[in-house]
């Protein structure tokens, strides 16, 4: 079958086309002529609330028979009408409308612009590791804890003074000089009730002329020890025999611990606590970690060593060993490791008194640095070399290293004093070349550390002497206490 092809002929439709194209070129122009003749307002409605009223006016076309109607002011109510619906339809994205009064073709067009804009959802926070969280939360409550003792210093009575004692201004800068024997009695102080179980200068040395001490007594007292020898506020929040006390590092709070469980962080001036928890053993040994200054670790009659965050009131570590209490803590130098003395003794040797632990970990680095049958109530660690010294029931001092295995040095012992039984401490001068210890005759004894050999013998109490600290910043002024409530200055 042959199909064939067949041509049509479009040019009607070409014609067709070209002439629409002039009608609606001849619109476009008639349009504009009229509009330029008759200029038209549109405005929006005054209030949502009041129903919008348009006028309807007809325009005549001049060229054309064509009647076009215009309602004023409804392009700009759309307008805002479209806003608020996408602005609840799509909160997290913006949509602007701009309405074009006049477009190409001469017809009024509305022209939506759309924007990408992130806005956050309400209701939905954005995650924040836990790192910054901290941060931010340390933040806020250093800057709550200023705006809280600005005020308080405003207040007249509850306030403790703050300002450089005059002998100690010649001394802050400058580095320590070589520290001498205190022989001269300069304060007694008598105020406390009960026995004083330790004393302890203020670790900032611009308010250094305040020494802290913690009594049997229920209370822990504040005194100026180097202008007056008054006493300057007591505390008691504690409803037992407060067992230690110590200086935060920032010196405008006290940590302090007692048989009554309890433990507290209160502050200096206004005496409130900041921190309060109720501890289920009874604490007998308090410390501060060396670079974190919200860390403290509490130990006493229990065989768990805690380490708590006073920012959020939590334990966050716990360190268990198999003995009965827990005697003192000393940190090592960077705070990664810290050391235990217990009361864990058999017949012939003592395993277990000293124990090395990782900070971190909760991990026991070694329970076998100190092998003689004697328990360790009290450790102190030199200022300027890599020993820390124990202080024995055995009636001596012995020298350790800090540096792993913790070995004791055979040929340095400090003995000479009698412990028997007490919870006497002992301490480096700043310098590291007196060590000093009390005794359970009330006499103070200064030990060369160099040569472990006596240098001088100081009676200063009638009664058992458990603590002695020397200034952080004055050269050979000393701090005492004993076990029938007096404390003693020195120079």
């Amino acid at each position: 079958m042959n199909s064939s092809l067949v041509a049509y002929d479009d040019s009607d439709s070409d014609t067709e086309t070209g002439k629409a194209e002039n009608l609606s070129l001849s619109s476009r122009e008639t349009r504009l002529a009229s509009f330029a003749m008759n200029p038209i307002q549109y405005f929006a409605p005054v209030g949502l609330a009041n129903k919008a009223t348009y006028k309807m006016h007809n325009v005549e076309n001049t060229a054309s028979i064509d009647t076009s109607i215009i309602c004023e002011g409804a392009p700009a109510y759309k307008v805002q009408a479209n806003n608020r619906d996408l602005a609840t339809v799509y909160p997290w994205k913006e949509y602007s409308n701009q309405a074009e009064m006049l477009s190409g073709n001469g017809s009024f067009s509305q022209k939506r612009v759309h924007q990408d804009k992130i806005v956050a959802i309400k209701g939905i926070r954005p995650y924040i590791p836990k790192r910054l969280r901290q941060e931010e939360t340390c933040k806020v409550y250093e800057k709550k804890e200023s705006e809280a003792q600005l005020s308080r210093r405003s207040i007249p009575g509850e306030q403790i003074s703050t300002e450089v004692s005059e002998f100690i201004k010649p001394y802050l800068g400058s580095k320590y000089k070589s520290t001498e024997i205190p022989r001269n009695l300069v304060f007694q102080m008598s105020k406390h009730s009960g026995p004083v179980n330790k004393v302890q200068w203020c670790p900032v040395q611009g308010w250094s002329h305040m020494l802290l001490s913690a009594s049997m007594d229920k209370t822990f007292k504040i005194w100026n020890a180097v202008d007056t020898g008054c006493c300057l506020k007591t505390y008691s929040c504690h409803s037992c025999a407060v067992r230690t006390a110590q200086w935060s590092l920032c010196g405008r709070r006290i940590l302090s611990g007692g048989f009554d469980s309890m433990l507290h962080l209160t502050d200096v001036e206004t005496g409130t606590q900041v921190f309060s928890s109720k501890n289920e053993f009874r604490i007998s040994t308090l410390k501060f970690h060396l670079s974190e200054p919200n860390i403290f670790i509490c130990g006493g009659f229990s065989p768990e060593v805690k380490a708590w965050d006073i920012r959020n009131c939590k334990v966050i570590k716990v360190y268990k060993a198999a003995v009965q209490q827990t005697l003192d803590i000393l940190f090592l130098p960077e705070g990664k490791e810290f050391l235990t003395s217990t009361d864990a003794v058999s017949r012939d040797s003592a395993d277990r008194t000293i124990i090395a632990w990782d900070f971190h970990s909760a991990a026991k680095i070694s329970n076998q640095i100190f092998h003689e049958r004697y328990t360790c109530p009290s450790l102190t660690l030199h200022p300027r070399e890599p020993a820390f010294v124990a202080q024995t029931n055995g009636n001596y001092m012995a020298l350790f290293s800090t540096q792993r295995p913790y070995r004791i040095n055979k040929r340095k012992r400090y003995e000479g004093h009698k412990v028997e039984g007490f919870a006497v401490g002992c301490e480096f001068s700043p310098d590291g070349t007196l060590l000093v210890t009390g005794s359970s005759e009330g006499k103070i004894f200064f030990y060369n550390y160099h040569t472990a050999r006596i240098i001088h013998t100081l009676s200063a109490h009638n009664q058992a002497c458990v603590s002695a600290t020397f200034h952080p910043v004055l050269p050979s002024l000393l701090a005492t206490c004993d076990w029938a409530g007096d404390i003693k200055i020195w120079q």
